[in-house]
């Protein structure tokens, strides 16, 4: 798809709404790219549990319980957005 289109569908459906309606979408496509941040810490963190797994072998079990902790919580900050986006286009 070219960007010029792209850019074009966007801008006639933003050029119907109001200034504030048009703030709204772009606040809740802002506010989706926390997706994107919690995606990338949640790979390093998969990455670094399965090298420690590599070098201790008798760790794999505590490794992994720490790795799946850690990515439930990474993962809160990527629904948060995705709610708050939500909310904001109602």
């Amino acid at each position: 798809m070219d960007f010029m289109l792209v850019l074009q569908n966007v801008l006639s459906f933003l050029e119907g709404l109001s200034t504030g309606d048009g703030l709204k979408a772009i606040g809740a496509g802002l506010a989706v790219f926390t997706g994107f941040a919690a995606a990338i810490g949640e790979g390093n963190v998969a990455a670094h549990a399965v090298d420690a797994m590599a070098r201790q072998p008798e760790m794999a079990g505590t490794i992994r319980t720490t790795m799946l902790i850690g990515q439930a919580v990474s993962e809160t900050t990527g629904l948060y957005g995705l709610i708050i986006a939500i909310l904001l286009v109602m």
